[in-house]
């Protein structure tokens, strides 16, 4: 038995025993409060058979109540460990057994559980030690159990004889206390006709429905057939980033590959430049509209609003909205009829609790403004209907002007500024970030975890199926770039656990599964009406969307005006003989709003959601139409280059043979682009299946030719070619100059790979300088730990400066003992947090939040520090215990109480303005070279000064503005120092 149904079945037992105490004997004995109810019953009853057959009746009274509490003990405040939750338990049992529930009490009560449960607590001490979620749960328990022991006892055939002998000595006030009835009763009015006395029940039962029934997604299964499974949203959910949407969001035009970023994109950036968090900026309006494209999380955002305001959790910016009722409105299902009014908001949602719905409750709830309206899908509803939506949603907002809206919808069908006459802030989902991918997949197979017996797997792995789906996406760039919204995110989590670990070799099966879900089958599977209403199949679809992306892509163009995409879709749909439809704006417009890979950038214009979605297609259809003589001309165009990487996985065998054979020629005859042709057919391995022994033995060649890398260039565009290349890369680089090994190790990095990493493994033995940091710098694209263990703990450290990049690295980096020069340069939380380093000397910080320089002296060995940045500093006096210092560079005002440093000859402080005062610098005689950072645009201050400075060589200014003095100025004020103005 799980612990939540153990802690429901001992509440029905306490419940039932108080029941058969009351209708046993009405008032309690003390030495009977701690009999259980066997004993209890042999006590009060004669007889054997009287016995058992009371102790069964008590027995199904304690099953019901457990009925009724183990699924919310299941459901609710999840959060707490179990024993918290049975501590809770224990507490509401010992306040029931502790509590006055004779007959008496009961009828000084008259009846009414609220009165019955305002007196114990006044009467009987609560449990201690108990935190806000114990707490809430200790009440939410106490009441319901109060709730159903006054039912039972109502129930009980001896209740009804006390009650009216309680009534009978009372009939000299009867008519005052029908007077405190009468004034008990629920007041009359226009939004309760019925009055509100069950208002609280029909809140407390729907929020319950809302919290199960919203609480569920099914996981993207696309090759099982666990299809259907199902899991709870509350545990999948990831919350996204939004930023305010003005309707113009154009992508810029990409020319270059796609490249492997280092690991500290994976990390949660520091600021939100990104955008906010969805919930920060909901939680700053009461009127939203939330735009987002095909599978960017828009309903499932909608579902976790409704949830988790079923539940009053939440947290932050959304805090005051705990105690709102949340409505939840699917505009699909109204397509055909007319909108619902409040009384059929809940039908989707609640249908099976409407009948009983006090009279104007949802009315009540808006006009309270305790409503939360949830209205989910403007683009699902045809054209004509979605004008509909705004003149009814501006209905509900004059009838009921404070209530809290967010809609959804894709921005084809609801323009930024649809809603702007009422009101309405406009937001954009925007595509996640690495770190928000990094969560989503780990809460991904968390929801997956609950799946039991349908597991594709044992559980036990699914912590190793996560980690080497993360692995996947840090190393190879393509996956990462397609799985920006939690639609294709999921269809690559499901593709992963279903394969076995394995994703497809290329990207080719990637890019068509994500096209044919985002085109037609999401749709079709969720019988969404604007897109039923269409007579297009899937082929349809792609034969014009093939046409329309190879017209944008061979006129060099990412977009293109509505008009001028209306007239190719036209012509198209002429040559489809078999179809009925042939206007082409019309069918345009549904592939805009319905197809998920199409949208507007701006008022009249279109295109592709994603550049790959338009190569891949514009790939396709040069495949197609046989268009391999165009691709082999613009080959040496950077525009052109996926295009033409994809058509080679779309081609037929003549067709490539053509293709990469053509390629090739013009390398052999164009030296001016030679390098980036051979460059270019080698990454075209990467989709081809087969090729000619003749063309492979060519390829073969042209590669070669290509290698080592020498130049800084050459990494990134060898790179670009991907894990084919490793074949070709040396084991050892002794054979290589230094240049041409550092530039190896460069591109190795940036290809990544379990085979990468075993290559840097075997470089680690090279004691060249160039080879070290170049080993160094490659930290940065590869798990930190396990670059650790077998890379970097096999480097001689001691005269190489390690850069960190994120705080992965600084977790592994203590093992590093020979590590001298440390950079830290991302924002550091606090220096307390970098580990004891025995040996360091240098130790540089770009940015840091909390500067106590009381960490210092963990290193004491240390000639170089340097804090860049601005803020404040604290305990300077530190500094004194670093005897060996002689390069310092701090943020301003930190001079003014720094300690006396006498082997201090550099010194350096950002933050400079006119108004600062040189003065305080005076005592630092022996200082040659100073350093002055201004804040930008600051002019300079007075350096008359720095005169007292006898030693100084060198002046270095940074970000002054107006630094237009001649040279002689200088030369005048400062005698032998050389000044640097940059």
């Amino acid at each position: 038995m799980s612990a939540e149904a153990a802690a429901a079945l001992r509440l029905g037992t306490t419940v039932a025993k108080a029941a058969a105490q009351m209708w046993l004997g009405g008032r309690r004995r003390e030495q009977e409060r701690h009999l259980d109810m066997a004993g209890l019953i042999r006590l009060r009853v004669s007889g054997l058979r009287f016995q058992r057959g009371v102790h069964r009746q008590f027995e199904e009274i304690a099953d019901a109540v457990y009925d009724r509490l183990a699924p919310y003990l299941e459901r609710e405040f999840r959060g707490l460990d179990d024993g918290a939750r049975q501590a809770v338990v224990d507490g509401v049992c010992d306040t029931f057994e502790a509590a006055d529930l004779s007959d008496e009490a009961v009828l000084a009560a008259d009846v009414n559980p609220a009165e019955i449960v305002r007196r114990i607590t006044r009467a009987v001490r609560p449990p201690a030690g108990f935190g806000e979620m114990e707490t809430r749960l200790y009440e939410l328990l106490f009441t319901e159990c109060v709730e159903y022991y006054v039912r039972i006892v109502r129930g009980l055939p001896v209740f009804e004889e006390r009650a009216l002998t309680e009534l009978l000595g009372r009939t000299t006030s009867l008519g005052t206390e029908i007077a405190r009835v009468l004034e008990r009763l629920p007041d009359r009015s226009l939004f309760a006709p019925e009055g509100t006395d069950r208002d609280g029940d029909f809140r407390r039962r729907y929020l319950e429905l809302v919290s199960t029934t919203l609480d569920e997604t099914e996981l993207y299964r696309r090759t099982s057939d666990r299809a259907g499974a199902r899991v709870r949203l509350s545990v999948a959910y990831v919350s996204l980033r939004a930023t305010g949407d003005d309707g113009n969001r154009r992508r810029p035009a990409r020319t270059l590959p796609v490249l492997r970023p280092d690991m500290s994109d994976w990390e949660e950036p520091g600021t939100e430049s990104a955008g906010m968090r969805v919930e920060a900026a909901l939680g700053g309006a009461t009127r939203v509209l939330v735009r987002g494209e095909a599978g960017s999380g828009k309903t499932t955002l909608l579902r976790w609003l409704a949830i988790t305001a079923a539940r009053g959790a939440f947290t932050g910016e959304l805090a005051d909205w705990n105690g709102l009722t949340p409505v939840f409105v699917k505009l699909r299902e109204y397509s055909g009829r007319e909108l619902p009014k409040p009384e059929a908001m809940l039908d989707s949602v609640a249908g099976q609790i409407t009948g009983v719905m006090p009279k104007a409750w949802v009315e009540r709830q808006l006009a309270d403004g305790k409503a939360l309206l949830l209205i989910d899908g403007v683009d699902e509803l045809l054209d004509g209907e979605r004008r509909g939506v705004r003149d009814w949603l501006r209905g509900l907002l004059t009838a009921y002007g404070s209530v809290r809206v967010v809609v959804t919808s894709r921005p084809a069908a609801a323009r930024a500024d649809w809603l702007r006459h009422e009101r309405f802030a406009s937001l954009h989902l925007d595509r996640m970030t690495p770190p928000d991918l990094a969560a989503f997949v780990r809460q991904w197979h968390q929801a997956v975890r609950e799946l039991d017996d349908d597991l594709p797997c044992a559980a036990d792995e699914l912590p190793h199926y996560e980690q080497s789906l993360l692995t996947s996406l840090k190393d190879r760039p393509h996956l990462q770039s397609l799985a920006g919204t939690p639609l294709l995110a999921a269809m690559l989590c499901a593709m992963h656990l279903d394969r076995g670990s394995r994703l497809p070799r290329d990207r080719m099966e990637l890019y068509r599964d994500a096209l044919h879900t985002l085109v037609h089958e999401r749709d079709a599977d969720r019988n969404v009406p604007s897109a039923v209403d269409g007579r297009l199949s899937l082929n349809d679809k792609l034969v014009l969307l093939r046409d329309l992306a190879w017209r944008l892509s061979d006129n060099n163009r990412s977009e293109i005006g509505l008009e001028q995409a209306a007239v190719h879709v036209g012509r198209k749909l002429r040559g489809m003989r078999h179809l009925d439809e042939q206007d082409g704006a019309r069918v345009l417009q549904q592939l805009r709003d319905r197809a998920g890979i199409l949208r507007s950038p701006a008022e009249g214009r279109v295109d592709f959601v994603h550049r790959t979605f338009q190569e891949y297609l514009a790939a396709e259809e040069a495949a197609e139409e046989d268009r391999i003589g165009n691709l082999v001309e613009r080959a040496h165009l950077d525009l052109w280059r996926e295009t033409i990487i994809m058509t080679a996985g779309h081609a037929n065998r003549p067709q490539r043979e053509e293709l990469l054979g053509g390629i090739l020629d013009r390398a052999a005859s164009e030296p001016r682009y030679a390098r980036k042709l051979r460059l270019l057919a080698a990454a075209c391995q990467e989709t081809v299946p087969e090729v000619s022994e003749g063309l492979a033995d060519r390829l073969e060649e042209a590669v070669s030719a290509l290698l080592p890398a020498r130049r800084p260039t050459d990494p990134p565009a060898l790179a670009a070619v991907g894990p084919s290349l490793l074949r070709k890369m040396p084991r050892s680089l002794e054979e290589l100059t230094p240049k041409a090994a550092a530039q190896t190790v460069r591109t190795v990095a940036m290809i990544g790979g379990e085979t990468a990493l075993g290559l840097l493994e075997g470089y680690a033995g090279d004691r060249r300088a160039e080879v070290i940091d170049a080993l160094i710098e490659a930290w940065g694209y590869f798990d930190a730990e396990a670059y650790v263990d077998r890379v970097m703990n096999g480097l001689a450290l001691d005269k190489h400066q390690v850069v960190l990049t994120h705080s992965a690295q600084l977790r592994t980096a203590g093992r590093l003992t020979s590590l001298t020069k440390l950079w830290v340069r991302y924002a550091l939380e606090d220096l307390s947090d970098i580990p004891e380093f025995p040996a360091l000397e240098w130790l540089t910080c770009s940015e840091i939040n909390t500067l106590d320089l009381s960490a210092v002296t963990r290193f004491p060995k240390l000639t170089l520090l340097q804090f860049v940045g601005s803020g404040s500093s604290r305990h300077l006096e530190a500094l004194a215990e670093l005897p060996a210092l002689r390069v310092l560079h701090l943020p301003l005002p930190a001079f003014d109480d720094l300690p006396d440093l006498p082997n201090l000859h550099q010194l350096g402080f950002s933050g400079f303005t006119a108004e600062t005062r040189l003065d305080a610098l005076a005592p630092y005689k022996g200082i040659e070279y100073l350093y002055m950072v201004g804040v930008p645009g600051s002019q300079i201050p007075d350096l008359a000064p720095l005169s007292m400075l006898p030693r100084l060589r060198h002046l270095a200014l940074y970000n002054f503005g107006a630094l237009d003095l001649p040279p002689q100025h200088f030369a005048n004020l400062l005698p032998g120092v050389e000044v640097t103005i940059r």
